[in-house]
């Protein structure tokens, strides 16, 4: 990464094959690292996470210059590529390890992640209430190397084309404004 003045933000919303997609399109994220976090044990493999009894939620670190794409704004792409209303399931994906969660790494982040949940309920966004969880982050565990950049690196697995294409679409056309050129 050339640029030294990164932030970090890191989101759990379902798959962490699907966040990553949509956050390696958004201008001035340099960096998305899939792995897990909020959970008991040490250095968990991914066959441990998806039994769901580690604790641990899928999640992404996203490595962004705050000059290109503000803290705020990933908090819009996360909530509009995801269902923030449902308790440990987006879509067929169920269990705690898809879990919507965001996990602040300051105060700063903390206190934008919850005045920006309070604007999508005060405005009534979702149908439902919002369930998304906001913690401090503790440890990050990178996934194992075949799960980085999965998506672009396995285009042709049904997976791919039937729940990441959608959300990469709905980025295109909804934020096209943010995306890398």
């Amino acid at each position: 990464m050339e640029n030294e003045n990164l932030e970090v933000a890191t989101f759990a919303g379902g798959c962490f094959w699907c966040t990553e997609a949509v956050f390696n399109t958004i201008e001035g994220v340099e960096l998305v690292v899939s792995g897990f976090t909020g959970g008991q044990i040490k250095n968990p493999a991914y066959r441990e996470i998806i039994s769901g009894r580690t604790g641990h939620a899928e999640a992404v670190q996203v490595f962004f210059n705050p000059n290109k794409a503000s803290f705020v704004t990933l908090l819009e792409v996360f909530f509009a590529t995801h269902n923030p209303t449902t308790l440990n399931q987006q879509g067929y994906d169920i269990g705690t390890q898809y879990r919507s969660e965001i996990f602040y790494s300051n105060k700063i982040q903390q206190q934008q992640t919850l005045e920006f949940i309070e604007l999508l309920e005060s405005q009534n966004v979702f149908e439902d209430t919002i369930v998304t969880k906001v913690s401090k982050l503790d440890v990050f565990y990178n996934a194992e190397e075949e799960h980085q950049d999965f998506y672009n690196n396995n285009k042709e697995y049904r997976y791919c084309q039937l729940v990441i294409q959608p959300k990469l679409d709905k980025i295109k056309q909804y934020y096209s404004n943010l995306l890398k050129t």
